[in-house]
């Protein structure tokens, strides 16, 4: 990232939510980073809103020890004192008018004070029910619009439930704000590795030039994770890993591997491909469904020596709880460029191991020179690993010169192990950054929401209808065996490299 400090990204950023979880573990480290590579604005300022009455002082005190815990960066006092002197909290309940009242007086004189010239962002790090409540106390106290400055809005995920949901809440967002001004914000975006799936393709004739159903015999697209639902038992037992991760996440990420090469690399021009790539994945059908989507909910088991109870014994979950943990799919993408190539996707929790990562197989030679020979040869794979090995390596075969004749599978890797790329700050630093400047390219646009609920909610439709036999996996395990038949009736397997 390279520093674009000007008056055109001066801005008081307003969190609601400020003493929240989120705001101390991904938000605050991240502004701190941006300081510590001095990639924000002169002009700056950040307020915090929250319920529980304490000072300025006392909340940049609590901001500190989270720097402490969740930075990347070791706290440098010099950095630390410069977004110190840019925080501010104050204290009122979002659902009193009064207090939005009050908060415009507020920010009239930090405005004067930093001269930010009225910019404004809204990052909403509250629970989604809120979402519409603090929307309309925005607009309903002049806070969306001021003459000669611009406002824009952040929205963490879940938009919506399903689609209905999310087009009441969207219809509510374009009231009070354009859909340029409306950031709807996928951590996952944010990720290195994910911005690099278009470096890849479209800056290397090797692969580009292959990406097709051609070349390409299938895609593989995981997101594992080792860790249960913790004390997010309440949430997750209503939304399950298609609303928490399918629907949002992972078909963003399908939509960056497949999308057709954009006229150019402006917002609108990538975010239309993408769109392009969910508008075409295959509808399910009853039989569809039931041949290619499969449902799991860990049991107990062992991660990393240490007994772990089953989901239906986390806190806040019901004993007969029937929401999944895990989801393997298999779909198809109707267009011209991959037609006939399937993607299997998954993700789980409580699993072996924690992992995200994308395999592209490439089809296999005629058997015909060295499979005469009896050589086995595996398939040529491309890896993106996301989390926590972060790169990229190639399989391909070649000579073992330590033998007369045998052929051997071997790795350019340019993969290292980076332990705090998970949901980390890092994230949230990049996205932070784009917001400011006015760059939504790593973000949501409605008609993607839309496209992505359309084909989640089918999915999640039919889970609701059917009775499954849970659980139906080990947690420490890959999932459930139906998985693996999954890929296995297919002739293929699932790639933990």
């Amino acid at each position: 990232m390279r520093n674009d400090s000007n008056k055109s990204l001066s801005a008081i950023m307003v969190i609601f939510g400020g003493t929240g979880d989120l705001t101390h573990r991904k938000l605050m480290p991240a502004l701190y980073n941006l300081v510590y590579d001095k990639l924000l604005p002169e002009n700056f300022a950040v307020v915090s809103i929250g319920r529980k009455a304490k000072t300025s002082e006392q909340y940049r005190d609590e901001v500190f020890g989270s720097l402490n815990k969740y930075s990347r960066n070791k706290i440098d006092l010099e950095y630390w004192e410069r977004l110190r002197d840019l925080l501010y909290y104050v204290q009122f309940d979002f659902t009193d008018q009064e207090g939005y009242v009050k908060l415009k007086d507020y920010l009239k004189k930090l405005d004067e004070k930093y001269d930010t010239g009225g910019n404004r962002v809204f990052y909403l790090a509250v629970a989604p029910e809120y979402f519409e409540l603090v929307v309309q106390g925005i607009s309903d106290h002049g806070l969306a619009h001021q003459e000669g400055s611009w406002t824009r809005l952040v929205i963490e995920k879940p938009f919506g439930k399903d689609l209905i949901t999310a087009k009441k809440l969207n219809d509510k967002l374009i009231e009070v704000f354009d859909e340029s001004s409306i950031y709807r914000i996928d951590h996952y975006l944010g990720k290195e590795m994910i911005q690099n799936i278009m470096v890849l393709r479209f800056c290397n004739t090797v692969f580009e030039s292959l990406w097709s159903n051609k070349y390409i015999d299938n895609v593989q697209i995981s997101l594992n994770e080792k860790h249960g639902v913790g004390t997010r038992g309440g949430y997750y037992e209503n939304s399950g890993a298609m609303r928490d991760m399918v629907q949002n996440h992972i078909v963003q990420i399908l939509s960056l591997v497949a999308m057709e090469p954009p006229i150019n690399l402006k917002t609108e021009s990538i975010r239309t491909e993408k769109l392009k790539v969910i508008q075409a994945i295959e509808g399910f059908t009853g039989d569809r469904l039931r041949k290619n989507v499969i449902f799991g909910q860990y049991g107990k088991g062992v991660i990393d020596g240490q007994h772990v109870v089953s989901y239906r014994e986390e806190e806040n979950i019901p004993v007969n709880s029937t929401t999944e943990t895990f989801v393997a799919i298999k779909l198809q993408i109707n267009n011209f460029r991959w037609a006939g190539t399937p993607f299997y996707i998954r993700t789980g929790k409580r699993m072996g191991k924690t992992s995200s990562e994308i395999v592209i197989q490439f089809k296999e030679l005629p058997e015909v020179l060295y499979f005469k020979e009896g050589h086995v040869q595996i398939p040529n794979l491309l890896v993106i690993r996301i989390q926590p090995n972060v790169g990229v390596f190639f399989q391909f075969n070649t000579k073992d010169f330590s033998t007369h004749n045998d052929i051997v599978s071997t790795k350019m890797d340019t993969s290292y192990y980076n332990p705090t790329v998970g949901n980390t700050p890092e994230a949230y630093e990049r996205l932070l950054y784009d917001i400011l400047r006015g760059d939504a390219t790593l973000f949501s646009r409605w008609d993607e929401v839309e496209a992505s609920w359309i084909f989640a909610d089918r999915i999640i439709e039919y889970r609701g209808q059917k009775k499954f036999d849970f659980p139906n996996y080990d947690a420490g395990t890959m999932g459930p065996v139906k998985a693996f038949e999954l890929l296995a009736m297919d002739g293929r397997k699932w790639w933990d490299v």
